[in-house]
């Protein structure tokens, strides 16, 4: 019979693969591959996502290897921008093409129409463009539209995007800067060719390093793809079964690490759009069920959170008025003990965000109740 994992025992799992027990010595590009990328839909996010993971992180860390093309912001995993290393985006992105492909045949603006839209032709012309220099979605749209004049132009970049694997140019995306969405093919930028045909096998594998035990619908929902169960049952001689409280089967590496579920978790802050919070199907392993509501946006717009002895605790936001940074805690029940080790660590954000502030503040709210 296979071995029960509680939820607490699934939680000191996922929170040591996601380096979050304790903070991780290894290289910035090491843990963004370790991690399989951050998820960047705005730009501070991964930098936050490192500084929580890693020992003494700086932001110019981070911006450096996005300048020297070592990591770069690209749509990936769910239809979302990713920072990922320049090795896993030429690896990654033609995994997902079938996620891309799902997202264009759904577009009714990109229908068959008479003045007889070819998908291919269409990838030449943008691939073309895109290599010249740098260009905006809308700059691409506008351009696209000479060639086909009776589409709409966001659409037709749209297709672009979901055709080509698009890589955003810095300043986009690098800590302290400012810059539109600027867009050329990864291969230009990184001169070097996509993967040919990969095979999900060991990226689904990579995935249980980093986020198991899970489920192939888990891996579903972290990635986008779907039938991953078919992967999963090809590697099923390689990985170890075991069940969690509510009977699912879940599988891991046999020498991942499994930590004791009273593993001490330090308080830790993460910031919005975190993996953490959205790679598997049943999120109760770090976001207790009664709390999901309070995180429930209109849009699925994540927000910050912050974690207490392992497990979502409130949420946070950074709000600059002039020269004064204000960071305000918002806890969703009683700290009790772990209101020093909170202020302690958001005091420690506070500094990291707003080091070129005049003054700062932190505030943190009384729960209700």
């Amino acid at each position: 019979m296979a071995e029960r994992l509680g939820t607490r025992a699934l939680n000191r799992a996922l929170l040591d693969r996601q380096l979050l027990l304790q903070r991780s010595a290894m290289p910035a590009l090491h843990a963004i591959e370790h991690l399989i990328g951050l998820q960047s839909q705005a730009p501070n996010p991964p930098y936050i996502g490192l500084w929580t993971r890693l020992v003494g992180f700086q932001p110019d860390q981070l911006a450096d290897l996005i300048i020297q093309r070592k990591a770069v912001r690209v749509a990936l995993m769910r239809g979302t921008v990713h920072v990922v290393s320049a090795r896993d985006c030429l690896l990654l992105r033609p995994l997902l093409q079938p996620l891309y492909d799902r997202a264009l045949a759904a577009n009714t603006n990109l229908a068959p129409g008479s003045d007889d839209l070819n998908m291919d032709t269409l990838v030449e012309e943008a691939t073309k463009l895109l290599t010249e220099r740098p260009r905006t979605p809308k700059q691409i749209g506008t351009l696209l539209r000479e060639r086909w004049p009776n589409r709409d132009g966001a659409a037709l970049a749209y297709a672009a995007r979901n055709r080509l694997a698009l890589v955003q140019v810095p300043p986009r995306g690098l800590w302290g800067k400012s810059g539109q969405t600027t867009l050329t093919t990864a291969e230009h930028w990184l001169d070097r060719p996509l993967a040919i045909d990969p095979r999900p096998d060991e990226v689904v594998l990579r995935y249980l390093r980093a986020f198991g035990p899970a489920t192939a619908k888990d891996a579903q929902v972290w990635s986008g793809l779907v039938k991953l169960g078919e992967v999963v049952d090809r590697l099923r001689p390689q990985l170890r079964a075991y069940v969690d409280d509510e009977g699912r089967e879940l599988l891991d590496l046999p020498d991942a690490p499994r930590p004791d579920e009273d593993a001490p978790a330090p308080v830790r802050f993460l910031p919005e759009y975190d993996n953490l919070l959205r790679s598997h199907v049943e999120r109760s392993r770090v976001l207790p069920p009664e709390y999901k509501p309070l995180l429930a946006t209109k849009n699925d717009s994540p927000m910050p959170t912050f974690l207490v002895d392992g497990f979502v605790r409130g949420t946070w936001r950074l709000s600059t008025e002039r020269s004064r940074a204000t960071l305000r805690v918002v806890p969703f029940t009683a700290l009790g003990a772990a209101s020093t080790a909170v202020a302690a660590e958001a005091e420690r954000l506070l500094e990291f965000l707003a080091a070129g502030a005049d003054s700062t503040d932190l505030q943190i709210d009384q729960p209700p109740g």
